[in-house]
């Protein structure tokens, strides 16, 4: 069937935004970073462009992250950027035609968080706007069949949040949201290395860190990979360069890595024991960023002594899953919460 406007899904990430059009895949992923002139709140740059600015912007530029924790911290720096966003990818008939819009929220988010995910969202110009929780987006974009009697376990590490969920017949069961992933790997690796080696870095430095050398645990046999980091010494502020190991980012990243095994037990014995049953049988899935450290599924296993598994497009889930949602609102009526919600 013709519609005459464009459907887009929107993984509107702490780290990352990922934008979906039907029909077409995903057609933009950039960071959640937009640079702004202090004086006259002119848009600089967002995205790729915003993000080479962080740490290096002169006196009158700010480059910010509008989102904290899977949330707006800065409602109109969010506008700013999501409308920047959009226009990039709504094209033809959707310039005229206003789009229908899906973003996904973390599974814990308040109704004033809803709120104005939503009003962001109307704001940026979508004709309708739907909002649909994480984990059930990671679950569709991962391939599970949601609508399905049993029970299938979600385990979505994003950049601000990790949501923990056990799904069945198009809704979540049992839940649990946590303010612990990506950006608080990046702080403990940040940490760390203030502390053991006395040198500062900064957010992208320990972003690299992670990304090159991150890892929950290290396996036998497995080599202790080694990464030159360059930064500056606390004792004598002069630059420094130290060497940075596989097995340090084990140490560093041991209390956020445990947090999230703690969630997913509680999700665990929250859960009615049919569904369990059917996660002991169908296995973990590990979607997000955060899933692809190193050894973390072979952690989970070992935590819960269930099969655990990282979906095979696995950044991109949510965004897929976001995406498709639009066409299951039939089966996801009671999971969705639509732009009716902004009139009550």
């Amino acid at each position: 069937m013709f519609r005459p406007w464009q459907e887009i899904g929107v993984d509107l990430g702490t780290a990352t935004v990922l934008i979906y059009v039907k029909g077409q895949g995903i057609l933009l992923r950039e960071p959640s970073v937009i640079a702004m002139v202090r004086d006259t709140g002119e848009v600089k740059a967002v995205g790729d462009d915003a993000y080479a600015m962080l740490g290096r912007t002169p006196g009158n530029i700010t480059a910010e992250r509008p989102m904290r924790d899977g949330v707006i911290a800065d409602y109109d720096l969010t506008e700013k950027m999501l409308q920047a966003f959009v226009r990039k990818v709504v094209t033809g008939p959707g310039r005229f035609f206003r789009p229908h819009v899906m973003v996904c929220v973390p599974s814990g988010v308040t109704e004033v968080e809803r709120r104005a995910v939503l009003q962001a969202t109307r704001e940026v110009g979508a004709r309708k706007a739907f909002l649909i929780e994480e984990p059930l987006a990671a679950a569709i974009g991962a391939g599970v069949e949601i609508a399905e009697p049993s029970g299938s376990m979600i385990v979505d590490i994003g950049g601000g949040t990790t949501d923990v969920a056990i799904i069945s017949l198009g809704g979540i069961v049992v839940s649990e949201s946590l303010r612990v992933a990506g950006n608080e790997f990046d702080e403990a690796i940040t940490k760390y290395v203030r502390h053991n080696e006395n040198l500062l870095i900064g957010d992208r430095t320990a972003e690299e860190i992670k990304t090159k050398l991150g890892s929950a645990m290290l396996v036998e046999g497995e080599p202790d990979e080694t990464l030159e980091v360059r930064g500056r010494d606390l004792v004598n502020g002069l630059p420094k360069t130290v060497t940075v190991r596989s097995s340090d980012t084990v140490a560093a990243l041991e209390e956020p890595i445990q947090k999230i095994a703690d969630g997913v037990r509680q999700v665990l014995e929250a859960a009615p024991p049919e569904l369990v049953s059917d996660v002991i049988d169908r296995g973990i899935i590990m979607t997000g960023g955060g899933a692809l450290l190193r050894n973390f599924d072979e952690l989970l296993r070992r935590t819960t002594g269930i099969p655990v598994v990282v979906a095979e497009n696995a950044t991109d889930a949510v965004a897929l899953g976001t995406g498709r949602a639009l066409d299951m609102t039939h089966v996801l009526e009671d999971a969705l919460i639509s732009d009716n919600f902004l009139r009550r």
